[in-house]
């Protein structure tokens, strides 16, 4: 295969912002179960000591976890990636499972970060505005608005 033949190999930076979970999703159903037999157990110990009003409660807060367990599962796998690749950013934003991508071209977008507390980056190519830096510290977004505008900028 001659030089001229080969195919070219881009050069391409990407950043992955994810959520710093605890606990996996597997990992929390095992503790949603095993909290949810505790309940149980005491709940019913109590009912055949005759009082009863505590199955109603324990089956409340069992429904309580149960839909806390299913609202950080949803969100568990949710992240942001920046990829710049041959002249154009590519943003993919996924939340509770529904991925969103946009592609735009590098010479065109604009970094932007006032670096206050809580402040996301702001990614700005004409009437797009993409705000990432959801799941990083303050100091990481400060990180990474530099690198965006150093990549950006062709350095």
């Amino acid at each position: 295969m001659r030089l001229e033949d080969r195919p070219l190999v881009e050069a391409s930076r990407q950043w992955m912002l994810k959520r710093n979970c605890a606990l996996t999703p597997r990992q929390l159903a095992m503790w949603f179960a095993a909290l949810s037999l505790v309940s149980a157990v005491i709940a019913v110990a109590f009912a055949f000591q005759g009082a009863w009003m505590v199955v109603p409660f324990a089956v409340l807060e069992i429904t309580a976890l149960g839909i806390a367990f299913v609202v950080y599962a949803r969100h568990a796998g949710d992240y942001e990636l920046i990829k710049v690749v041959s002249g154009e950013v590519t943003i993919e934003m996924s939340s509770a499972q529904r991925v969103e991508r946009s592609v735009l071209s590098a010479p065109w977008v604009r970094v932007e970060y006032r670096g206050r507390p809580r402040d996301l980056v702001e990614l700005k190519s004409g009437r797009n505005h993409y705000a990432v830096g959801r799941y990083v510290s303050d100091q990481a977004r400060k990180v990474l608005a530099q690198e965006l505008r150093l990549e950006l900028s062709g350095n």
